[in-house]
């Protein structure tokens, strides 16, 4: 479908963000010249006043390109194969380049001054005060931090060392062609990222190891350019680890969020030790479909296949504002707006971004992008980047510019507790036996794609940065014959690992953002903790809860998670979703439901 084809009331209004190109433009120019105005800062940093003024200077010119970025960005992401957007894409993010160069100076000079004068100094003005988060996370991480020149350097480097992912990205959205396929009528269908989960929960088998095939055939195709896009990230990240003087580049990651490397192996060792019970979930799958061998293609297909409900995005809407109810009138009419003011994208188009996401400017509201179909599964997405987009809101109406880019350590929590309220929400409304079968092998896909996948994603992304941090050439054999290792691990006890599975890694665009899947576990862990004690405890819950959604980067993230009432240091959260899933897996017994395929 070509995107004008698609009725304006389901296409976000950009246009909030900038009523036109022209205007566009006029805000880069003067982001250019606020970047030579921060950059003038450095060596001035003699007193409080003058420290504040360069913060005030970075923070609006950050905002600044924030805005310019995602306004290009997202119309790029409206159709890839558009050439002003990639242009202007291309040119915002050689400006985000050099205003990380200009602002370099910052934290070098900060170290310079010491911690004993910066307090001081926040004593003595309010305002400078407002910073004392931001300085303490500097002073933690003075260590790691280099001179003005080095750290301009480096900054300056970023456009040249992030070109793997930029490859990906251009071949993934832009280049990449699938074959054509047979559905379930004999109808010939392209396949595309969008309908490919669609063709997968397919009653039709032969429909889904088409798609399955037909997914990994051009992956397969191009897999030494794709390794080499993957090893070329790896080697990055590992660069600046080394020259940062980390011990791995794991380290450095989740060192910026205060986070020890302890929280993500506590994440990997206990999944690994409840295994089996992702086992007791494949076997009633397997019996269930009536298969004498159990594929990678029959994962996704719902197990109580003789109820197909589908959804317009009205209804879709109605459900996940009923759903939230407990979280207050408020969230529920903010949640309203929202719907009602071209936020969101809804709808595929040739050449739209894949996906989903929830992105957009700190000083206007945030937007959504989706790729609806009406299936149950857009209707948990919606919830899902709502969760984002509320979160977002939220945190920019409260907190002052520094504090407004929530860690990514938080950012699946309030996604992932919508679809939690969603879950518990329909299962208490349904009547029928059947259909509350079908809502729990939702949920237990859930926790399989979220907690058991993304888990096995962060073992992997551990894996091939110790390899090469460790002497080891990461060739695409290498990546594939682990990434099966993994597989077979996680699945092999019950379930055929298919060779086409070994390439998975290859179309994975997170790997590409270093460290970040492992945090959708976490998250998952955290928003089931947090979805029980909001319906259990009621207001005092809702009240922590909403706390925390308007706390932004106010504090760090283990700690703003302690204060909403889960602590991710230990494995309870973790084990306790998993003994969730358990259960759920438990009372799908019990329904009896289901039918053989």
């Amino acid at each position: 479908m070509r995107r004008e084809e698609i009725s304006n009331e389901y296409k976000w209004k950009l246009t909030d963000l900038y009523a036109d190109n022209q205007l566009w433009e006029e805000d880069f120019s003067r982001l250019k010249e606020d970047i030579s105005r921060l950059a003038g800062f450095a060596g001035t940093l003699h007193d409080g006043t003058s420290l504040l003024e360069a913060l005030a200077c970075a923070d609006a010119t950050e905002e600044l390109a924030i805005k310019l970025f995602a306004y290009a960005r997202m119309r790029r992401d409206e159709d890839n194969t558009v050439d002003v957007y990639q242009e202007i894409t291309e040119r915002i993010t050689s400006a985000l380049t050099e205003l990380s160069a200009a602002s370099a100076f910052l934290c070098p000079e900060i170290v310079a001054i010491g911690e004993e004068t910066v307090d001081k100094w926040c004593d003595e003005n309010e305002h400078l005060a407002i910073y004392r988060q931001f300085f303490g996370n500097i002073f933690r991480e003075a260590k790691h931090t280099l001179s003005n020149r080095e750290e301009e350097i480096l900054a300056l480097a970023g456009q040249v060392t992030d070109a793997g992912g930029d490859v990906f990205d251009m071949y993934n959205n832009a280049d990449i062609r699938f074959d054509k396929i047979s559905d379930a009528n004999g109808k010939s269908v392209q396949l595309t990222h969008g309908n490919y989960s669609v063709f997968l929960e397919n009653a039709d088998r032969a429909v889904r190891k088409a798609a399955f095939d037909a997914m990994y055939k051009p992956y397969t195709e191009h897999q030494n350019t794709l390794a080499a896009t993957l090893s070329s990230n790896v080697k990055k990240n590992c660069f600046y680890a080394t020259v940062r003087k980390y011990e791995s580049a794991r380290e450095m990651a989740l060192s910026e969020d205060a986070i020890s490397t302890d929280v993500y192996d506590n994440l990997i060792a206990t999944v690994d030790e409840n295994l089996p019970k992702l086992h007791e979930y494949l076997r009633l799958r397997k019996e269930i479909l009536g298969v004498d061998e159990l594929h990678m293609y029959d994962l996704y297909t719902p197990i109580v296949q003789n109820v197909q409900r589908t959804y317009t995005f009205e209804e879709a809407c109605d459900l996940v504002l009923s759903a939230v109810a407990p979280l207050g009138e408020q969230y529920q009419n903010d949640l309203r707006s929202a719907f009602a003011s071209g936020w969101i994208d809804v709808m595929e188009n040739d050449g739209k971004t894949p996906g989903a996401y929830s992105w957009g400017s700190n000083s206007e509201h945030p937007f959504v992008l989706l790729n609806f179909h009406g299936t149950l599964d857009d209707v948990f997405t919606l919830a899902h980047e709502m969760g984002h987009a509320m979160h977002s809101f939220y945190t920019n109406r409260t907190q002052p510019s520094v504090y407004k880019n929530y860690k990514i350590f938080v950012a699946e929590v309030a996604s992932t507790v919508n679809e939690a309220l969603l879950m518990e929400y329909l299962l208490k409304i349904e009547q029928d036996t059947e259909m509350r079968a079908y809502l729990l092998n939702h949920k237990l896909e859930s926790c399989r794609t979220t907690l058991y996948r993304q888990t096995m994603f962060a073992e992997f992304e551990r894996g091939i940065h110790a390899h090469f941090e460790n002497g080891g050439g990461l060739t695409a054999q290498w990546m594939m014959d682990y990434y099966r290792s993994l597989n077979e691990k996680y699945f092999a006890p019950i379930c055929h690992v298919d060779d086409e599975i070994a390439m998975e890694w290859a179309r994975i665009p997170h790997f590409y953002s270093d460290f970040y899947v492992y945090q959708y576990a976490t998250g998952y862990s955290a928003a089931q903790a947090l979805c029980f004690a909001i319906l259990t405890e009621g207001e005092p819950a809702v009240k922590r809860y909403l706390a925390f959604l308007a706390s932004g980067n106010s504090a760090y993230p283990l700690q703003l998670l302690k204060t909403a009432g889960v602590d991710l240091t230990q494995p309870e959260p973790i084990r306790d979703a998993l003994e969730g899933f358990s259960h759920a897996c438990r009372q799908f017994r019990e329904t009896g439901f289901g039918r053989k395929m």
